[in-house]
């Protein structure tokens, strides 16, 4: 099929998660960027969009313009990638979905949990998708690891535990990156646990399908006039009876992201951690524990799906990233011609995003009580 026009909403050219999501898009040749707001400052967008070779009448001075006029084209975009920090989101998205533009927002879903089922509700009445990129739920073993578990090769589940560790934000930082992710009006209630614990719950109930109940979380701002946690340890308790644990922190030195799974039940654990990506440790109770490598014996169908390139040959962020934008892909191709979308195509929807912003909002509060167990919202 002819490649998605895409558009994208901040991510300027010299923006780390805006080269990241163009990469991603252009990796298995299913879209093509041809309009952008790429930049809350007008001529910052302009120039962003010469160096991106946009037209230059497709460069926009802000997101509304944009969807107006590309709803109007008769070649305007399919689909916009959301890139901007939290707060915008919410706006962005609801611009594209009621115009019936699919969107692929970055997460977390929104900064606030009103708005968050706000979006919801706007793209359950949009005729478009929703896509949010938990890139990590594309790496090939991860969806390895979701399709031993539905098979009931570990048993019924019983312990998980997630953690993402990094050091980036030890001391004072005043760079870009760590000037919005540490403002409470542009970040939202949560730091690091919206940054990345965000990434740790997702993954954890991508994997092991559990719904969390309850949890206690308690929070720290080690950093002096930190607005914002920088460090989290919750404690998780899932429907069903399984139990977990959850450690987020950016002030962890010598953790550059180390975010690690570990999942346990009657039958057998599992082990992944993303700085290894191509290696997942099964061990059935009571044997010595096997590696399973990407595209390796006895890996199956679901990983498979996910890999490109022979076994040995390492695949890491930028694929699994890609993988998000394929599946989407698949997807709005089905879309196009009102067929169903295939049932092997996973990517994370905004109920997905929905329950991130419910999990910031409920460590939140629990902390605030001294670590006392709450339902998410």
């Amino acid at each position: 099929m002819a490649r998605i026009r895409l558009g994208m909403v901040g991510g300027g050219n010299d923006a780390f998660i805006g080269g990241v999501h163009r990469f991603a898009s252009r990796l298995d040749d299913r879209y093509e960027l041809v309009a952008g707001a790429l930049s809350s400052t007008p001529q910052k967008a302009r120039a962003s969009g010469a160096v991106l070779g946009l037209d230059p009448a497709r460069t926009y001075d802000d997101f509304k313009a944009m969807a107006i006029r590309e709803t109007r084209l008769k070649d305007g975009i399919e689909a916009v990638a959301i890139v901007t920090p939290n707060h915008v989101h919410y706006a962005a998205a609801r611009e594209f979905l009621k115009r019936g533009i699919h969107v692929i927002c970055d997460k977390p879903l929104t900064s606030t949990l009103p708005e968050a089922r706000k979006l919801v509700k706007a793209a359950e009445q949009s005729s478009a998708l929703f896509v949010l990129t938990h890139n990590y739920t594309g790496y090939p073993l991860i969806r390895q690891a979701r399709e031993m578990i539905a098979n009931g090769e570990l048993g019924d589940i019983r312990v998980v535990n997630v953690e993402y560790a990094q050091d980036w934000l030890t001391q004072d930082d005043d760079s870009k990156q760590a000037a919005w992710r540490t403002d409470p009006a542009r970040s939202g209630l949560g730091g690091a646990t919206g940054d990345i614990g965000t990434h740790a719950f997702n993954l954890a109930g991508f994997v092991t399908g559990l719904k969390l109940d309850r949890l206690a979380a308690d929070l720290q701002s080690f950093v002096s006039g930190r607005a914002l946690d920088d460090n989290g340890h919750v404690m998780l308790r899932y429907a069903g009876g399984a139990r977990g644990l959850l450690w987020c922190s950016q002030v962890a030195p010598g953790n550059e992201n180390g975010l690690r799974l570990r999942v346990y039940g009657g039958k057998g654990g599992l082990e992944w951690a993303q700085e290894n990506p191509n290696q997942l440790w099964f061990t059935p109770f009571g044997e010595p524990k096997r590696l399973l490598t990407r595209s390796g014996a006895g890996t199956g169908p679901a990983a498979a799906r996910m890999c490109r390139i022979p076994p040995g040959h390492p695949e890491g962020y930028l694929e699994g990233f890609a993988n998000i934008y394929s599946e989407a892909a698949i997807a709005i191709e089905a879309h196009r011609t009102g067929a169903p979308i295939p049932p092997e195509v996973q990517f994370p929807t905004v109920q997905d995003g929905l329950e991130g912003v419910q999990f910031v909002d409920a460590c939140v509060r629990s902390s605030k009580r001294d670590g006392a167990w709450v339902g998410l919202a």
